[in-house]
């Protein structure tokens, strides 16, 4: 009879340790769901431009954030300006999840998720909804999206709207460049923003 080295044994109950919680934080979200306690469900995403932090509300998927952004205080923005009610619950970004890889598996062009975009509003909103109509693999200048934004003259205030979106990545405030060509700022740092284009044929 073979026996098991002490660190075999530890292993083996770690992990059996990390499927209890699993399950049982998966319960948990289901209990809170059911009783209508989870009003913002979370789940982190290893992607090709780091770790990403995806919350929904039942409206949709209401923001994508980087790890340079703080996950926990983007947590704690979102108990803020939401909900306290906000609760690791994997499953119901599971949708939003399986579309990110397939995008960076560049098996996908476009998201079909429903988005709550709540935490914009105003002309930077307008700016969002603008986005999507820079296609996968072209880059439109910020001067561009103003005038689309029906403000030409807001080439700044379209910076701001792609500095503080939500929903980086599925809204593709990347596709942003200036007029003379360089890439400009963007929430995920500028090696982020390279892998995006580069990802997409933009560049």
């Amino acid at each position: 009879m073979t026996e098991n080295r002490p660190d075999e044994v530890l292993a083996s109950l770690q992990a059996d340790e990390s499927v209890v919680i699993d399950r049982l934080r998966a319960r948990l979200a289901a209990d809170a769901a059911d009783a209508g306690l989870l009003d913002v469900a979370y789940r982190t995403l290893d992607t090709p431009v780091g770790t990403l932090l995806l919350a929904a509300t039942e409206s949709g998927l209401v923001r994508v954030a980087y790890a340079r952004e703080d996950h926990d205080v983007v947590l704690q923005a979102l108990a803020d300006r939401i909900s306290p009610r906000v609760l690791l619950a994997p499953r119901r970004l599971d949708p939003a999840a399986y579309q990110l890889e397939e995008y960076f598996a560049r098996a996908r062009r476009a998201f079909d998720i429903a988005l709550d975009l709540r935490l914009a509003a105003g002309f930077r909103r307008d700016v969002l909804t603008r986005l999507g109509e820079i296609a996968y693999g072209h880059t439109g200048s910020y001067a561009q999206v103003a005038a689309a934004a029906g403000s030409p003259r807001a080439v700044r205030a379209v910076g701001s709207a792609c500095a503080t979106n939500p929903l980086p990545v599925v809204v593709p405030c990347h596709r942003v460049i200036r007029s003379d060509g360089a890439l400009g700022e963007y929430v995920g740092g500028l090696d982020a923003k390279r892998t995006l284009l580069t990802l997409e044929g933009a560049v």
